[in-house]
């Protein structure tokens, strides 16, 4: 049997459990914390760098270590590495309820912080505090996902405190430069306009070019625009990616 201690020394507070139940049995891992998500993301290859212990569990904290038929029967192979990359792959990481709190807080807040980064008051133009962004969170009942980072939680997040707060919230505009030849620009001016929320600043010349402040998912449109109509002979430039009122 691999484990020589007492299995009340294997200490859940320093190992991430990866658990996967097949074939009607639970099986579970011992993995060093952080190693299972590298595993997952290709940065960590070494099994013996993922694994605190080199053994497929029925119950990790009991040192109750799994039957080689139990494999077979619910893996198709009794070789623990072959077990070992399955649980890592369709696992899930179990997490004490302390080090979920604490896990779900550190992500809350860095929700709260893009949200912050992105986001303006519509009267104002002007960023709120973070602690504000969390606030109007718990006000709308923004249940963060641990499996989700941070990011790709931000458009639901603002999607809900819109409709769900009371603070009033908007996507900062980008402030973006558009340059064409003077042809093309009186060609294609009123279709940028449109496009935008504001015009700046507009010059006409031997090349046609403006400022605008623009809704960020517009940036695709008109990088569209320009190359359909004016085959590489246009620009875009971003100046301010969150415009506020303090950069005009």
């Amino acid at each position: 049997m691999p484990i020589q201690q007492p299995s009340n020394q294997i200490k859940l507070t320093n190992v991430s459990i990866v658990r996967l139940k097949k074939g009607g049995k639970r099986f579970e891992i011992a993995c060093y914390k952080n190693k299972v998500q590298e595993w997952r993301n290709g940065v960590e290859t070494s099994l013996d760098d993922v694994l605190q212990i080199s053994n497929v569990f029925m119950n990790v904290s009991k040192g109750e270590v799994a039957k080689s038929n139990d494999l077979q029967k619910a893996f198709g192979t009794s070789t623990v590495d072959d077990v070992v990359k399955e649980i890592l792959k369709k696992g899930e990481v179990q997490v004490a309820e302390k080090e979920r709190e604490h896990d779900l807080a550190t992500l809350r807040k860095e929700i709260a912080t893009i949200v912050a980064e992105k986001c303006v008051d519509p009267a104002t133009q002007r960023p709120y505090p973070v602690g504000m962004i969390e606030k109007a969170m718990a006000e709308a009942g923004v249940s963060v996902k641990a499996g989700k980072n941070a990011k790709s939680q931000v458009a639901e997040t603002l999607r809900l405190i819109q409709g769900h707060s009371t603070l009033p919230i908007q996507r900062a505009r980008m402030r973006v430069r558009v340059v064409l030849p003077a042809v093309e620009g009186e060609r294609l001016q009123e279709q940028l306009r449109a496009l935008a929320e504001t015009v700046e600043k507009e010059d006409k010349g031997e090349s046609w070019e403006t400022v605008m402040l623009i809704e960020p998912s517009q940036i695709r449109t008109i990088n569209e625009l320009l190359q359909k109509e004016c085959k590489g002979k246009g620009r875009v430039e971003t100046l301010t990616f969150a415009a506020t009122a303090d950069n005009n």
